[in-house]
Parts: structure tokens; C-alpha cells; sequence
């Protein structure tokens, strides 16, 4: 036996980086999906001017232009959450954005900053779950 035959008998040495699941990738989606579909909802509500939303960006002080820019910011993720390949950069763009959400909640809003935690989390760990095309 040659010294790599012996090598590679002990030690198998992976080409290619280890699949997900057919579970773990079916929950990824699930996460996905409804993510996309919050983001989307929220956003559309934003950029729709419902009185909730203008209400809750005078609230902030910033103007409505950043109730614009936000909503527009949630459809983009959402819709870049649904396509395989973009999705890491959907994740990626929502979660600042939903820091963002966290802190206005609880600084200056008040409320609970729960929804936009779980939309925190669930970005963060899309992000991290299809980062390297993964």
C-alpha cells in the first residue's frame, strides 16, 4: 500500500461540504416562506400609508420617508427570501433593519419588540443557514 491509499483509508477526506438534510432543508424553507410572507405583509403595509404605519412613524419622529424606505427595504427581503440563491442577501438586508425595529421599540415607541425579535431571529439564522450558497 502506498502512503496515500493508507492516508485516505483512516482518513476520508470530504471533497464537498456536507448536504443539509431533507428535513433540515424542508424547515429552512418553512422559515423562509413565512418570514418572506411577514416581511412582505409588513412592508406592503408601510408603503400602503395604513394609518397604523403613518401613525407608528410619526411616533419615531424621522418622517414618512423612512416609512417608505423601510417598507420598501421588507418587500425587497421578501422577495429576495424566496429565491434560492439570493436569499443569504434577503436575510442579510433585514436584519439591520430589524435591529433597527428592536431598538425603536424599546427606546423610543415602546410596545413590544417581540414580532420584530422573531423576524430578528429568524433573518439571523436564514442568513447563517445559506451563507457560501449553502
Amino acid at each position: 500500500m502506498t502512503t496515500s491509499s493508507i492516508r485516505t483509508a483512516h482518513w476520508p477526506v470530504e471533497s464537498t461540504p456536507r448536504s443539509r438534510s431533507r428535513v433540515g432543508t424542508i424547515a429552512l424553507w418553512i422559515v423562509q416562506i413565512a418570514t418572506a410572507a411577514m416581511f412582505l405583509f409588513t412592508g406592503s403595509l408601510k408603503l400602503a400609508g395604513a394609518p397604523m404605519m403613518v401613525g407608528l412613524f410619526d411616533v419615531i419622529g424621522i418622517g414618512q420617508w423612512f416609512r417608505y424606505l423601510t417598507g420598501g427595504i421588507e418587500v425587497v427581503s421578501a422577495l429576495l427570501l424566496l429565491v434560492p440563491s439570493l436569499a443569504f442577501f434577503g436575510a442579510l438586508l433585514s436584519v439591520p433593519t430589524m435591529v433597527g425595529a428592536v431598538l425603536t421599540h424599546v427606546v423610543i415607541v415602546g410596545g413590544s419588540p417581540a414580532p420584530a425579535m422573531v423576524l430578528l431571529v429568524a433573518a439571523s439564522t436564514i442568513a447563517w443557514m445559506r451563507r457560501s450558497g449553502r
